[in-house]
């Protein structure tokens, strides 16, 4: 929400002039004397001094109401090019050697964190495969669940890889988005058998996603040239990372790579409030006129 300011601030040197002509400005009129003039004039001064504050009352808040009192609130749209994204993870056992799979979590929430306007899902496999997150612009909802997963919550001892990456194309079944991403991160080599390598490429292709290939740890822990072939026939690429350093400058090269092209507008949305001033004012000056007048029709009688 925005703050409350005012457009023409110079209007409120407008009080002040009236105080300094109050106390300076005093008109001189024709002297008469009367009896008791002490009493007359503490009954005078009474009435003066309201008046005056009346005047001041009048003066101030037609004041701020000629400076403009107004609410600015920035209005932001966004013509969002943004990319639809599998992440797709290793949770084998092997991945809880050298606390793998935290430091994964750590660099992937991270990641998640930057890729504000895109859609994002969660897959995870070891030995099966399944969505955890469909794809979705809820970022927490992510993060809250990818911390809760840890290795072996779907098995320790084997590595469904193609059916993790088959799997994960199905986010995007129905998708009409022009940017498909799926980034696998594996540990292991496959060896489950569930889904054939060149039915998990294929789908893949149908349906326009590219996916990019992570190896962890050494290279005998993984595959390099089947995760090589996935990414070179999907359009992606292949990266190594044997360090968390490492593994870090992937996720930022992928990042990178695919950064969403965002438009954004933005407009200044005024709101005026002149007119609540405005009213007291004319208020206090009616009060005044009507006090005027009561004045004069008692000097009257």
């Amino acid at each position: 929400m925005g703050e409350i300011i005012f457009e023409y601030p110079i209007a409120f040197t407008i009080p002040f002039i009236f105080l300094i002509c109050l106390k300076y400005c005093k008109p001189k009129f024709l002297a008469l004397f009367f009896p008791n003039v002490n009493i007359f004039k503490k009954i005078s001064g009474k009435k003066s001094t309201f008046l005056n504050i009346l005047k001041f009352l009048v003066i101030l808040f037609l004041s701020i109401s000629l400076a403009s009192p107004i609410k600015k609130d920035e209005v932001v749209t966004q013509e969002n090019k943004g990319y639809e994204i599998s992440l797709i993870l290793d949770v084998s056992g092997s991945m809880a050697q050298y606390n793998k799979f935290k430091i994964v979590k750590n660099i992937v929430s991270d990641f998640i964190k930057k890729r504000k306007h895109d859609k994002l899902g969660l897959t995870i496999f070891a030995d099966f495969a399944y969505v955890a997150v469909p794809l979705t612009y809820d970022k927490k909802s992510l993060e809250r669940l990818l911390d809760k997963i840890d290795v072996g919550i779907a098995g320790t001892h084997r590595t469904a890889l193609y059916e993790a990456l088959f799997m994960s194309t199905k986010l995007f079944k129905n998708s009409k988005a022009k940017n498909k991403i799926a980034i696998l991160l594996t540990d292991g080599i496959d060896n489950t058998g569930t889904i054939p390598l060149d039915v998990a490429i294929n789908t893949a292709r149908k349906y326009g996603i590219k996916v990019y290939t992570i190896g962890v740890g050494g290279r005998g822990d993984y595959n390099p040239y089947v995760l090589k072939k996935i990414a070179e026939k999907t359009g992606g690429k292949f990266f190594e990372a044997d360090s968390s350093a490492k593994l870090k400058r992937v996720y930022d090269e992928i990042d990178k790579l695919e950064k969403s092209e965002i438009k954004t507008n933005k407009f200044i949305k005024k709101s005026y409030y002149f007119q609540y001033p405005l009213f007291l004012g004319l208020i206090f000056l009616a009060l005044l006129i009507i006090l005027n007048n009561l004045n004069m029709k008692a000097r009257e009688a």
